[in-house]
């Protein structure tokens, strides 16, 4: 626990200033932070060409920063640059003549993995650019429901949820973390963002901290069926890039999806 904390500090001590800075600096450390969840993915297809990695990273790197490299200031990605990743992708299915290294499995991974990164992490930098309150929103309610819902679960949680995926998430720990999640993300988007309809607002968040539960069970479920603990051991008492930002992903992708921002 000791080291989980201490790793939560640096953790903010790095993270807070380049959030409020925003621009380049914030940029540069999601495309940091994306460049390491590809890499936590892409460990589970060990023989991949050399190449192809590259390729994977470029492509990647691209769509996290597209906004910035093109100047558009919508969160929008030409349709035709989403076309060429997966063509390139399967393209190379006839120049690696090699099963082992290369095939359609890894073409389709590949292909889910460079776009869910890709354009997840985008999803932040967007909604950093269109104002630091909308992120300090998403963050409040993922950081406060995740940490009610282990605090009560840890202590109270007899009722087991999703056992085969998440042996320790319960029933209690759930709906604790939903009612903090729900209770400080309100009073965050009432008082720093928007104030005109306080029941649309309770329902957006309630839904939103249920979503980053279930962005967190996925997790699991990968990490399950995998064997793994942890997607890599980066951040001591914490896992790595994908175990601390799978709940955020989830809720700011959800946001952008039934928000009427853009």
């Amino acid at each position: 626990m000791k080291q989980r904390i201490i790793s939560a500090i640096i953790m903010l001590i790095v993270f807070i200033p380049l959030l409020i800075i925003g621009k380049l600096p914030f940029a540069g450390l999601i495309l940091l932070l994306g460049m390491i969840a590809l890499h936590e993915l892409l460990k589970f297809r060990k023989n991949l060409p050399i190449y192809v990695v590259i390729i994977t990273h470029i492509f990647t790197a691209i769509l996290i920063l597209y906004n910035l490299l093109f100047n558009n200031l919508l969160l929008a990605v030409d349709y035709k640059v989403l076309l060429l990743i997966p063509l390139i992708y399967l393209i190379l299915l006839v120049f690696i003549n090699n099963q082992k290294k290369y095939n359609y499995k890894d073409a389709f991974y590949l292909i889910a993995s460079t776009f869910f990164i890709g354009l997840a992490f985008n999803n932040l930098i967007y909604l950093r650019n269109l104002g630091i309150y909308y992120l300090v929103y998403l963050f409040g309610i993922t950081i406060l429901t995740d940490t009610f819902a282990y605090l009560i679960g840890s202590k109270f949680g007899k009722h087991k949820i999703f056992p085969d995926i998440s042996p320790n998430k319960s029933l209690e720990g759930a709906i604790a973390g939903t009612m903090a999640g729900t209770m400080s993300g309100t009073l965050i988007y009432f008082f720093l963002i928007s104030n005109k309809n306080i029941f649309i607002i309770i329902v957006l968040t309630l839904f939103l901290s249920i979503i980053g539960q279930i962005g967190d069970l996925v997790k699991s479920s990968i990490k399950r069926y995998e064997k793994i603990k942890d997607f890599s051991n980066l951040i001591p008492g914490h896992g790595g890039v994908l175990d601390r930002l799978d709940s955020i992903i989830f809720v700011a992708i959800t946001y952008i999806l039934i928000s009427n921002l853009y």
